[in-house]
């Protein structure tokens, strides 16, 4: 079992388990090519520990299904019309099998319905929606957003770092996932969320996503996000290029390809800093590796203004 070293500011550190998870699965239920047992079998095959069955409108009976050895969860995603008559694609994720299956008004009473119900709610793929970063800001008490969904690669639409951050701008301290968002063979294994829980039960992992102790990823992997005594550590699997995105113009740059032209390429595997001369405000690390392959930590707040 992986595990890693978390610590938030003013918090002791912790290490968690790290749980690799899909968030955003369709199956033959609604407009997914495999039934659920066939997915189940795809995502254990790949090693995953967390598999969220999110049918448009619809969940799934979980709790009869053979996970193989990972953690299903039901979860929903709801499709409200929201501004300029787009439709909401608000994913809920820990919600009851017998969550109501009615259609919500308005992309709020979708959230307040599924947080009433006890599940981590965010608002998928608004670069593909075509959703601005106001209109994602409408939505009270939603946990984030998701910042690279693999469905949504077809159309050149599949990051959604620049929603994020201007999020992020405004003062939000949105979390973001990655996901497949799963329909057929080709949206598989690109990009998921790894949750850093207390143990692998639903309730801990539910509380993992709302507490923020996950970071997102297509390959390159975390073994410590930690802030103390004015310090940032973070320890990754090397990468060519790591950095601290911070608001407007700011940031860090502890390694970028080829940075004196080319054949100057070089690898990071960790990261050491003071806050004073980190972004103030919200500011976010965010990894790629050889292959092009990105990874995502949560929005840190730099108590430094």
């Amino acid at each position: 079992m992986k595990k890693i070293v978390y610590q938030k500011p003013g918090m002791a550190a912790e290490e968690r388990i790290v749980l690799k998870a899909n968030l955003h699965t369709h199956t033959t239920n609604s407009d997914g090519k495999f039934s659920p047992e066939e997915i189940i079998e795809m995502y254990q095959g790949a090693g995953y520990d967390v598999l969220a069955f999110t049918d448009h409108r619809k969940t799934n009976p979980v709790s009869s299904y053979d996970g193989k050895g990972m953690v299903l969860i039901s979860g929903i995603e709801l499709h409200p019309v929201g501004p300029r008559n787009i439709t909401w694609h608000i994913l809920a994720v820990g919600v009851p099998e017998d969550f109501p299956h009615n259609y919500p008004a308005t992309g709020q009473e979708a959230v307040d319905l599924a947080n009433a119900s006890g599940a981590a709610v965010f608002c998928a793929h608004p670069y593909w929606c075509g959703l601005t970063s106001g209109d994602v800001m409408t939505l009270n008490n939603i946990l984030g957003i998701e910042v690279y969904n693999t469905s949504t690669r077809y159309i050149g639409k599949e990051f959604n770092m620049y929603c994020w951050d201007d999020c992020l701008n405004a003062g939000k301290e949105y979390t973001a996932i990655a996901v497949d968002d799963i329909h057929s063979r080709r949206d598989f294994c690109c990009g998921w969320t790894m949750i850093c829980a207390e143990s692998r039960s639903q309730e801990d992992i539910i509380k993992a996503l709302k507490q923020g102790y996950f970071y997102s990823s297509q390959g390159p992997e975390f073994s410590k996000i930690a802030v103390h005594d004015g310090i940032l550590e973070a320890e990754f699997t090397p990468c060519a290029a790591a950095v601290l995105v911070g608001r407007n113009s700011t940031g860090a740059m502890f390694s970028i390809e080829n940075p004196d032209g080319p054949g100057t390429a070089s690898e990071v595997s960790s990261i050491k800093a003071d806050l004073k001369d980190c972004p103030r405000g919200l500011f976010r690390i965010q990894l790629r590796d050889a292959n092009g392959n990105y990874a995502w930590s949560n929005p840190i707040r730099n108590p430094y203004i």
